[in-house]
């Protein structure tokens, strides 16, 4: 909202600088119909903006990759998953000793696997093996990014977990933190086989439009939206147990997305309240979220009991 109120005091100041001749003339009806015409070529100009470059506001890929889990001391495979369509994504698969449950982490819009050490990190210490891959167009891989894209990219990392590691799908669990908290929602939903163990939404939003309209309310975002991402929608037909995380003091996504997700979901499901910011938060309250994702790891594993 700060950033939306300057805007306008912007553009009020410079209606201001526009009408003030006019007004020392007095000539106000013309004064008038001028400032609606102006105010008018604003919004329009601002609504073909954010379509334009809606592309670079929702995806901010970083190509190079700073750090490896070897930096942290990990254990890992660098490897390489092909999607259906041809791309190759760049990935590590971090194994955990004597593990039979497996995270495929859809991380975040921006940067790449490598800025994600510290929660792979926390898997592998929580006795989790877990997969990371980077979307089309993000770190190494391959192609530019796209919403069909991250589905297909999410979809080909499970298989490649099911071929290459010889994992059921009923092992592995579907984490997203954030857009990749959209992504995995929507691939847990379209899975062609068995569903996965569980799906984990993390400071998520419920679509686009939504998260949208929030920071642009002033404009119809819902008439030229070029993105979907209905977490809200995905997460209904989900054929699994569902954890939703979020942090009242997010300040990207709010907290009430987090709730309308968990209120969406199907049961069996559980929700989490996490502390502190949208980036930051589960790293500066690393002990909570230590705690958090070890009674997901139990409440996952309590469905599996027959």
């Amino acid at each position: 909202m700060p950033r939306t109120l300057l805007l306008w005091l912007l553009i009020a100041a410079m209606l201001g600088w526009f009408m003030w001749p006019r007004l020392k003339k007095g000539t106000i009806m013309s004064t008038i119909g001028f400032s609606i015409g102006i105010l008018l070529a604003i919004y329009g100009a601002l609504a073909i903006l954010l379509f334009a470059f809606q592309h670079k506001l929702l995806y901010i890929p970083w190509r190079k990759v700073e750090a490896t889990p070897a930096d942290l001391y990990l254990p890992f495979e660098d490897v390489q998953i092909e999607t259906p369509d041809g791309m190759k994504l760049s990935a590590w698969y971090i194994p955990a000793e004597n593990s039979d449950c497996t995270v495929l982490f859809c991380h975040g819009n921006a940067g790449n696997i490598s800025h994600r050490l510290d929660t792979l990190a926390l898997f592998y210490e929580l006795g989790i093996n877990s997969l990371i891959f980077d979307y089309r167009g993000y770190g190494q891989s391959t192609g530019k990014t796209t919403e069909e894209g991250t589905i297909l990219d999410t979809l080909a990392a499970f298989q490649w977990l099911s071929d290459q590691k010889d994992l059921p799908p009923e092992s592995i669990i579907l984490f997203g933190r954030s857009l990749g908290g959209a992504v995995a929602a929507q691939a847990a939903a379209n899975l062609p086989q068995t569903p996965p163990a569980g799906l984990v939404v993390e400071s998520a939003f419920t679509s686009f439009v939504d998260i949208g309209s929030h920071y642009y309310p002033w404009l119809p975002v819902r008439w030229f939206a070029r993105y979907s991402y209905n977490t809200l929608k995905a997460i209904q037909n989900v054929p699994c147990p569902v954890v939703v995380i979020h942090s009242p003091d997010d300040e990207i996504i709010p907290y009430e997305m987090g709730c309308r997700l968990y209120e969406a979901a199907p049961a069996p499901k559980r929700f989490f309240q996490l502390k502190g910011s949208h980036n930051e938060g589960f790293f500066v309250h690393l002990d909570l979220y230590r705690s958090i994702w070890l009674e997901t790891i139990s409440f996952i594993a309590e469905q599996r009991t027959p």
